[in-house]
C-alpha cells in the first residue's frame, strides 16, 4: 500500500517517482457521489446511539421520551423532511508534512500534527518499536481543522528514512491531501416535527446516517421525540472519514434549524419568536435575543431580492446563535452572504480577542461547507482533487462579521474552536428561504447557484 522515493532535492525525487511503474490492485463497482445518499442509508449497522459518538463510528442505543405518533397526533402543523450533506475536504493552507531521523534503534519526527501522543503510537506500533524509543515533535503548522489527527505522512517519511539511512523530510502534494487524506462525513438526515396551532412543538423525530451523533439531542423542548444517529457498517464508507471542525453538529443543526423555520412558517409565526416559545434553556435564550438585538431582527424585512435567517444551538458548553443577511441575484442565481452577526456564549470570558478571532474564523470556514464545498468522486476515485476545482471560500465571499461576546463570569469557560461554525449554514439557508421561497435541504446549498425555477 506505499511507494515512494527518497532523493537529495525535490526535482530528482519526483522524477525518481515519475519512474515508478507501480501496478495496484482494485476493486470495482465503487460508490459515486451520484448515488452516496442511497447508499449511506442501505449501509447502516445494527442500532445505533442517540448521544454524540463517533464520526462514523458508534453503539448501539437511541434517545426517545414519550411518544412521536401520539404527539404528531395532536400537531396541527406537520413537516417530514430529509437533508443532506456532501464529502468535503478540510483544506489546510499546508498539507501534510513530516520530516523523520532514526538513530539506531530509535525515531525522532517534526510532523503537523493535533495529536503528537497518537502519532507516537502509531509510529512505535508500525516499526515495533517499545515504548520510550520515539519521540514526535509538533511545530507550528499550516491549519489542522480536525483533519490532522492521524500520522500517515510521518510514518511514511519514517519509512523512507531508515531506507535511505539520512533523515527525510515528506511534503505531500495538494491532489495527494485531496485524495487520501480523510474527510468530513456525508450523511442523510431525515426529520419529522409537529407543532399544534399556538407553534407549540408537540413531537420530534431525527435520523442521522453516517455524518456522526454530535448535536445530535433538540435544545428544544418537546414532549414527544425521539433522536437517533446510525452508523455505516464498518468498513463500508464510501471515502475515508473523519473528525471535522465541530463534528456532526454542523450537519444535525443544519437539518434541525432548517426544519424549525419551517414549522415556524407553517405556524405563521416570527421564526425567533416560534424558537423563543419553544425553548427552555435561559443561556440557549440569551445569545438568541443577543444575536437577533445586534442584527435588528424585527426591523429587517425580507424581499425578493435580500432575506434574512436565524439559527442557534448548544454543543461541547458552548451557545451560539447567528443572524444572516443575504442578496439574492435573480437573473444568475448568485448567493452573496452580505452581514453575519454572532453571540456566543462559553462561560467566563478569558480572552476576548482570541475568542472573536475563532468565532469570525469559524463563519469564514462554514462559508465553504454552506455555499460551494463538495468533494465529488467516481467509482471510489476523487475526481476534484486540486483547487482549481475545488471551491474554497475567497475574500470576496467574506461577509460583514460583527460578533457578540456574552460573557458570563459566573460559569466555568469551555472551549470555543468548534461550536461558533455550525450554526452558519442553516442561517443563510433560512435566510435564502425567506427571500425565495426555496428551502434548500442539501449542503453545499448553491454549488452552481441558485436555481430558482
Amino acid at each position: 500500500d506505499f511507494v515512494g522515493v527518497a532523493a537529495p532535492d525535490l526535482y530528482t525525487a519526483q522524477k525518481a517517482a515519475e519512474l515508478v511503474q507501480a501496478k495496484w490492485s482494485e476493486m470495482s463497482g465503487q460508490p459515486s457521489n451520484r448515488e452516496l445518499f442511497d447508499y449511506l442509508k442501505a449501509n447502516v449497522a445494527t442500532g445505533g446511539t442517540g448521544g454524540s459518538r463517533g464520526e462514523g463510528g458508534g453503539r448501539g442505543g437511541a434517545s426517545t421520551i414519550g411518544s412521536v405518533e401520539d404527539g404528531l397526533a395532536a400537531a396541527r402543523h406537520k413537516l417530514d423532511a430529509t437533508y443532506t450533506v456532501a464529502y468535503i475536504q478540510h483544506a489546510p493552507l499546508e498539507p501534510r508534512a513530516a520530516v523523520a531521523r532514526w538513530d539506531g534503534n530509535s525515531l525522532e519526527v517534526w510532523t503537523g500534527t493535533q495529536r503528537p501522543f497518537g502519532v507516537r503510537d502509531e509510529l512505535q506500533n508500525v516499526f515495533h518499536l517499545p515504548e520510550g524509543s520515539v519521540r514526535v515533535q509538533m511545530p507550528d503548522m499550516g491549519s489542522g481543522y480536525g483533519g490532522k489527527h492521524t500520522g500517515e505522512c510521518a510514518v511514511e517519511a519514517a519509512r523512507l528514512a531508515k531506507a535511505a539511512g539520512k533523515p527525510v523530510k515528506l511534503v505531500w502534494t495538494r491532489e495527494e491531501e485531496f485524495t487520501w487524506a480523510y474527510f468530513r462525513p456525508a450523511g442523510v438526515i431525515e426529520v419529522r416535527g409537529g407543532a399544534a396551532a399556538d407553534g407549540t412543538l408537540t413531537a420530534w423525530e431525527f435520523h442521522n446516517y453516517n455524518s456522526g451523533g454530535s448535536g445530535v439531542n433538540t435544545p428544544y423542548a418537546v414532549a414527544n421525540k425521539h433522536e437517533q444517529f446510525h452508523p455505516e457498517k464498518d468498513p463500508n464508507f464510501p471515502l475515508r472519514q473523519g473528525s471535522y471542525r465541530a463534528l456532526a453538529a454542523t450537519a444535525n443543526h443544519f437539518a434541525r434549524e432548517s426544519h424549525v423555520d419551517d414549522l415556524a412558517h407553517a405556524a405563521n409565526l416570527d421564526p425567533l419568536d416560534f424558537r423563543l416559545k419553544n425553548l427552555r434553556d435561559d443561556r440557549l435564550t440569551a445569545v438568541l435575543k443577543a444575536a437577533a438585538d445586534k442584527f435588528g431582527w424585527a426591523a429587517n424585512k425580507s424581499n425578493a431580492g435580500r432575506g434574512f435567517g436565524l439559527a442557534c444551538g448548544v454543543e461541547k458548553g458552548g451557545y451560539i446563535a447567528t443572524c444572516a443577511e443575504v442578496a439574492i441575484d435573480r437573473p444568475s442565481g448568485s448567493v452573496k452572504v452580505v452581514r453575519v452577526v454572532t453571540a456566543f456564549e462559553c462561560g467566563a470570558v478569558v480572552n476576548p480577542d482570541g475568542l472573536r478571532n475563532q468565532i469570525a474564523g469559524s463563519n469564514v470556514m462554514g462559508l465553504g461547507g454552506a455555499l460551494f464545498e463538495a468533494i465529488e468522486f467516481e467509482n471510489g476515485r476523487v475526481t476534484n482533487a486540486k483547487f482549481a476545482r475545488y471551491r474554497v471560500p475567497r475574500f470576496k465571499d467574506a461577509p460583514q462579521l460583527e460578533v457578540v461576546l456574552v460573557d458570563r463570569k459566573d460559569i466555568r469557560p469551555a472551549g470555543a474552536g468548534e461550536t461558533p461554525l455550525m450554526a452558519l449554514a442553516p442561517a443563510i439557508g433560512n435566510a435564502i428561504f425567506a427571500a425565495t421561497g426555496v428551502r434548500l435541504r442539501s449542503l453545499p446549498m448553491v454549488p452552481s447557484g441558485l436555481k430558482l425555477s
